[in-house]
């Protein structure tokens, strides 16, 4: 949650107005449980639509995730019929079966550092061409994982898709 990129992309989406929620996965910061690998963590995601669906009804729902988050928050985005757009930051497509991607035909943003250790630039590309549309991906090149260096480029990538 208080992770920069994290922060990053809250601000960005915040800025255009839209309510913005950030949350830690059960074991991560403060937060109470243990990893589940995935599995649990989808509940978590769910448990934050179910709140936000809740204090903002019948308000569309963005979902924006960062490398495990961005993993976790499309399996469950993907299904959910609230959600009408993805986010999603350092996918970590090397470490990760990101495959149930081919069947999401919702909205979806790309951004991946150029240089990221978890999501290679090879395995990326590979994964977005047999992606439906509408999708986009950009890379921000140079840029590792956690965008270090690079954390003012993604505001505008953000904007740009949101407002088109």
């Amino acid at each position: 949650m208080h992770n920069k990129v994290v922060y990053q992309t809250a601000k960005a989406i915040h800025q255009l107005g839209a309510p913005v929620l950030r949350f830690n996965f059960r074991g991560a910061g403060l937060s109470e449980g243990e990893h589940d690998r995935g599995v649990g963590e989808r509940d978590d995601v769910r448990t934050a639509l179910d709140y936000l669906a809740a204090e903002f009804p019948g308000k569309p729902i963005v979902l924006a995730g960062f490398s495990f988050g961005s993993y976790v928050g499309a399996r469950v985005g993907c299904e959910d019929a609230r959600v009408i757009r993805l986010i999603l930051l350092g996918l970590p497509v090397d470490n990760v079966d990101a495959s149930f991607l081919k069947s999401c035909a919702k909205p979806k943003l790309f951004i991946q550092g150029g240089a990221d250790q978890f999501g290679s630039r090879a395995n990326m590309e590979a994964l977005f061409a047999t992606l439906p549309e509408p999708k986009k991906l950009v890379f921000i090149d140079s840029a590792d994982h956690f965008f270090e260096g690079h954390l003012e480029e993604l505001a505008p990538v953000i904007h740009e898709w949101l407002e088109s």
